[in-house]
């Protein structure tokens, strides 16, 4: 009913910046918050930024390096990445909150992920 595809997740060097996308299609009525998501090895899931029509917010350890940003048209969600850290390296999933009516719930899709690696 509703697909997330990321994109922009490869390796970089300590200090080097990636930009990752993700864009949602179907039956979308809205989207209210998005945020990404990232999970490195043998560590939980953490909330790395989300963003609403009103407000943004970060993890303490990316402020000042990593910009969230949403384009309503398109139903996509970008994180740019700035002076990127070997401790960055993890896989990332962007997370979207969408009703699929008026009156329907808000229900949250996940992305499949995308493979971040800060490496020299």
């Amino acid at each position: 009913q509703v697909q997330l595809v990321e994109s922009g997740g490869g390796l970089v060097q300590p200090g080097g910046s990636l930009r990752l996308s993700c864009a949602a299609s179907g039956s979308i009525f809205s989207i209210n918050a998005m945020s990404w998501y990232r999970q490195a090895p043998g560590k939980q899931r953490e909330l790395v930024a989300t963003i609403t029509d009103s407000s943004t917010n970060y993890q303490d350890s990316v402020k000042g390096r990593f910009t969230i940003s949403r384009d309503n048209a398109k139903k996509a969600v970008y994180l740019e990445m700035n002076s990127l850290k070997p401790e960055d390296t993890a896989v990332y999933y962007c997370k979207l909150n969408i009703r699929h009516g008026a009156l329907s719930v808000v229900i949250a899709y996940w992305g499949q992920g995308t493979q971040v690696t800060v490496s020299s």
